[in-house]
C-alpha cells in the first residue's frame, strides 16, 4: 500500500515539475503560435471524430450501467453536433485578443515615473472536473491563450472520451511547435490525486479550479492549500414581474427550465409577481407540463394550479439538474430579492419585466455573479458572452467572477518606467 502511495505523489510532483518547466516556455511564446496550437487542436478534433465517439459510447454504455441519472447522462453525452462545437470552440478561443501582455492601465507620476498595469499569465493551473467531457478541450484552450500550463483531472466517468480529446489537444501542441507538458492530463483515477494537487504540487499549482457537483467543489475549497475559483451548485431563479410580457415570460421561463436541465444555468426556481398570478402563473406552468417538467409549488401556487406537487423547505435549495421546477408566489421585486437571497447559490437570475425601474431595482439589489433582465438563464455561459468558452462559471467574488475565460485567468503586475529617480 505504501508503494502505492509513493508512486502516486512521485507521478503527481513529476507533472507539476514537467507543468511549471512549460509554463515558463509559454509566458514567452507568440500569439501567433498559440493561436496556430489552438487551430490545428481543431483539425484534430474534426479529424478524430469518430474515435472520439467510439470512446464517449464507451463511456455512456459504463454510465447507464451504473444506473446514473438523465442529467448525468446528457453532460456526459457526445454527438457529431457537440463534437464540432468543441473544435468551433478551440478556434474561437484562437480567435480572441491575447490577453497576455495587454495594457489594463497606464499612468504619468509628477515625478515623471510611468506606470502600467500589464496582463500576465497566472502559471499553473489545475482544473479538477467530472462528467463533462468537453472541459478537457475547453480547460486546454483556455488556459493555452491565456500563456498558462494546465493540469487536468477529469472524471473516471467519462475517461475514454477526454482520453480521446486530449490526445487531439497534445497533437495541436507538437504542430505549432508548443511544449507537449503545457496540456498534461493526470494518468491516474486514484482519488489521492486529487489530494496532492489541491496542496499545490510542492509549489507548482498556482490556482485550482473545481467543475462538478457539490461535494467535490466542497472538497475543493476544503482541502485547497492554493487559491480556488469557487463555482458552487448553479440553483437559478427567474423572476416574473407583473410588467412582464406573457408572451416573452412563457418562452423564457420554458427555455431557462428546459432547454438543457442539465446544465448549471438551467432555472430551478420560478418566482411570480403575486399582482400577475391571475394572467401569468397558469400560462407558463401549462407550458413547462406541457414540455414534461413537473412542477412544486408553494401553497398560494397549489391552490391556483392544483396540479402542482406541493414543495417542501428543500425544494427551495435543490439544484434539480432535471425537469423539475419549484416555484413560488412574491410580493413584487422586493419579494423576489428576499426569497433569491436566502436560497440563491449566488450563480444567474433573471428578471422579466418591461417596467425599467423594477429591472434596475432587481439587478443592483441581487448579489449573483449573472443577473439577466428579459433573457433565458441558459445564456450563463462563457461561449454565450463571446469569451470562446469558459471553464466554469466562478460564484465568488475574488479575482474571477462568472464565466470564466482567458481574461480570467490571467494576473497582472506594474511596470515602472523612469529616467533616473531615486527616492528622497
Amino acid at each position: 500500500m505504501l508503494d502505492k502511495v509513493d508512486a502516486v505523489a512521485d507521478l503527481m510532483a513529476d507533472l507539476g515539475r514537467r507543468a511549471r518547466a512549460a509554463a515558463r516556455r509559454l509566458a514567452l511564446c507568440s500569439s501567433t503560435q498559440k493561436d496556430a496550437a489552438l487551430r490545428a487542436m481543431a483539425d484534430a478534433v474534426e479529424a478524430d471524430v469518430d474515435a472520439i465517439l467510439a470512446a464517449n459510447a464507451a463511456d455512456l454504455e459504463r454510465a447507464r450501467s451504473a444506473g446514473l441519472a438523465g442529467s448525468f447522462m446528457d453532460r456526459l453525452r457526445l454527438d457529431a453536433g457537440r463534437v464540432a462545437a468543441i473544435a468551433g470552440a478551440l478556434r474561437d478561443v484562437g480567435a480572441l485578443p491575447d490577453p497576455v501582455g495587454a495594457v489594463v492601465a497606464e499612468w504619468e507620476r509628477p515625478n515623471g515615473l510611468r506606470i502600467s498595469r500589464v496582463r500576465t499569465p497566472l502559471g499553473v493551473v489545475g482544473v479538477v472536473y467530472e462528467s463533462r467531457p468537453n472541459v478537457t478541450a475547453d480547460a486546454g484552450a483556455l488556459c493555452l491563450k491565456a500563456g498558462n500550463a494546465v493540469i487536468l483531472r477529469g472524471g473516471s466517468d467519462s475517461a475514454a472520451s477526454s482520453a480521446a480529446i486530449y490526445g487531439c489537444l497534445r497533437k495541436g501542441l507538437v504542430a505549432a511547435g508548443l511544449p507537449a507538458d503545457a496540456i498534461l492530463a493526470v494518468p491516474t483515477s486514484d482519488r489521492a490525486a486529487v489530494g496532492h494537487m489541491l496542496a499545490g504540487l510542492d509549489g507548482s499549482i498556482d490556482v485550482i479550479v473545481p467543475r462538478g457537483g457539490r461535494s467535490l467543489v466542497e472538497r475543493v475549497q476544503r482541502e485547497a492549500r492554493v487559491p480556488v475559483f469557487a463555482h458552487l451548485e448553479g440553483l437559478c431563479h427567474v423572476y416574473v414581474d407583473r410588467a412582464a410580457d406573457l408572451g416573452m415570460a412563457v418562452r423564457l421561463v420554458v427555455n431557462s427550465k428546459l432547454r438543457r436541465t442539465g446544465v448549471c444555468g438551467a432555472a430551478e426556481t420560478l418566482l411570480v409577481d403575486r399582482a400577475a398570478a391571475a394572467t401569468h402563473l397558469a400560462p407558463i406552468l401549462a407550458a413547462l407540463a406541457e414540455g414534461g417538467c413537473e412542477i412544486r409549488g408553494d401553497a398560494d401556487v397549489v391552490d391556483l394550479y392544483p396540479s402542482a406537487v406541493p414543495a417542501t423547505e428543500a425544494d427551495w435549495r435543490t439544484e434539480y439538474l432535471d425537469a423539475i421546477i419549484s416555484v413560488a408566489l412574491v410580493d413584487g421585486v422586493e419579494g423576489a430579492i428576499e426569497h433569491i437571497e436566502r436560497w440563491s447559490s449566488h450563480h444567474t437570475e433573471a428578471i422579466v419585466t418591461e417596467d425599467s425601474a423594477a429591472a434596475v431595482r432587481f439587478l443592483t439589489g441581487i448579489d449573483s455573479a449573472i443577473l439577466l433582465h428579459n433573457a433565458s438563464t441558459q445564456f450563463a455561459d462563457g461561449g454565450e458572452f463571446g469569451f470562446g468558452g469558459e471553464i466554469g462559471i466562478a460564484t465568488g467574488k475574488m479575482h474571477a467572477r462568472g464565466p470564466v475565460g482567458v481574461e480570467q485567468l490571467t494576473s497582472f503586475n506594474y511596470r515602472v518606467s523612469g529616467s533616473g529617480q531615486t527616492r528622497p
